[in-house]
């Protein structure tokens, strides 16, 4: 059956979930504080980039299943199902800030309270958050309404951005955290059109269902960094990164997704998230000792290659013009949260290079942060023009077929270091390119090139 649903939170995860429930034929309003956002999103702007989201939400605004307030009262006492998909920012500590969704929880409980009428409610912890959150918020809410009829939900989001909106639409699985039948059968219910195909859900406590988001990104985390510590190892031995992960890719049980070599991860969830389970191991008296290492290893793959790019100039970045391709964390996303290539950028401007940078979205979010520290190309092709080399922090499919022409012209010197081996080393010294990659030994110019 539809149900009425409110999404408080109109970030990344609550403007692709509310608008992929809305498609499946439920009754959608969504929250936010901030009225520029609510006039756009009326209006049907989209203030992420997420490849598809754009019509899917044009459609539900036209077919009248969504809408967007600033209401939270008029949306708590509508809806069946509340989902709190509000943002929780690493404190300096690397733990989780509940501040936002133990603030909006403490507000439904008033709500609550001064409507004993509203009927029963499932509130839906949506955004990642520690373990032991869902006892907070339900706290937190039984404070103020202490005769309320609610049950407190962990429902953690698996999307993955860039492929968000098909995450949403048919997941791998769904994950519940609940001890009460009620909110059971209602969240199975609601879930059930995304599950056609037969993939499944899985009812747990509310504390396991927050654990395995923190463990499923950690372990996502964790390869990526594999694969990173091997790829040095590699560079260092004469081995090849590319053999040796489609060697070990083709073993049933590792498989091949996350084992590309780079710079290392970014985003809004593996490197927050790395760090909220870290240091809520601490404060329950635990290590762990895997995950401590995964992020030392992220940490310090942008400063090594970094590194490279000081040794090519001879320890001298002075005046040097440096062209960046890529700014995002990764492909397909305007996201630059914890994007390494701000770490890059950051050690380029320390060390008194000039950077000149494009990437296909992400351009607003580097201006935020650089101001005019940077200079902002307007095509890939601009970014490189007199520049003394490129460096390739992004995996944009624009950047995986260049004119090389066009390159070897813009360039001062044909020199490219490639943070996420878009390119095949020999033929790029067979173009006659000192290229440098990650995992794969520097092949001489003069050994293939004319």
């Amino acid at each position: 059956m539809p149900y009425t649903i409110a999404v408080v939170g109109t970030g990344y995860v609550g403007l692709v979930s509310g608008t992929c429930f809305a498609d499946i034929g439920n009754q959608v309003h969504c929250v936010d504080i901030d009225p520029k956002k609510i006039e756009m999103l009326e209006a049907g702007g989209v203030p992420i980039y997420e490849p598809g989201l754009d019509l899917l939400l044009e459609r539900n605004i036209r077919e009248r299943r969504i809408w967007f307030t600033l209401d939270l009262k008029s949306a708590v006492l509508k809806s069946d199902v509340i989902f709190l998909c509000l943002p929780t920012p690493p404190d300096e500590d690397g733990s989780a800030d509940l501040k936002y969704i133990l603030g909006v929880a403490d507000q439904i409980g008033v709500i609550l309270q001064a409507h004993p009428d509203a009927g029963y409610k499932v509130i839906v912890d949506k955004s990642t958050v520690p373990v032991g959150t869902s006892e907070l918020v339900r706290d937190a809410i039984r404070r103020n309404a202490p005769d309320g009829d609610f049950d407190v939900v962990s429902n953690p989001e698996f999307l993955r951005e860039g492929f968000a909106v098909d995450d949403c639409m048919r997941p791998e699985r769904v994950v519940v955290g609940t001890s009460s039948r009620r909110a059971e059968t209602i969240m199975r219910d609601l879930y059930e059109p995304f599950l056609r195909s037969g993939n499944p859900i899985f009812v747990i406590s509310e504390r396991s269902a927050e654990i395995a988001k923190y463990a499923a990104n950690s372990f996502v985390a964790m390869r990526i960094s594999f694969i990173n510590e091997m790829a040095n190892f590699c560079e260092k031995i004469g081995a090849n990164i590319d053999d040796v992960r489609a060697a070990i890719g083709s073993d049933s049980r590792i498989g091949k997704k996350y084992l590309y070599p780079s710079v290392g991860y970014g985003g809004s969830c593996f490197p927050k998230d790395v760090r909220a389970i870290l240091k809520s191991s601490a404060d329950f008296g635990t290590s762990l000792q895997v995950i401590e290492a995964v992020e030392q290893v992220n940490k310090r793959q942008p400063l090594l290659f970094c590194e490279k790019i000081r040794t090519h100039f001879q320890g001298d970045l002075t005046g040097r013009r440096i062209a960046i391709w890529g700014l995002s964390y990764k492909a397909n996303t305007d996201d630059t949260r914890e994007s390494p290539a701000f770490v890059v950028i950051d050690q380029l401007l320390e060390a008194g290079a000039e950077v000149v940078a494009y990437d296909p979205e992400a351009m607003e979010g580097t201006r935020r942060r650089y101001g005019n520290r940077i200079v902002y190309a307007s095509s890939m092709y601009e970014t490189i023009k007199g520049a003394d080399a490129l460096a390739i922090l992004t995996e944009w499919n624009e950047f995986r077929n260049p004119d090389f022409g066009r390159v070897t012209e813009a360039l001062k010197q044909r020199v490219i270091f490639d943070g996420r081996n878009l390119f095949n080393s020999e033929e790029m010294a067979g173009r006659g390119y000192t290229y440098y990659s990650i995992g794969r030994a520097l092949v001489p110019v003069s050994n293939i090139a004319e």
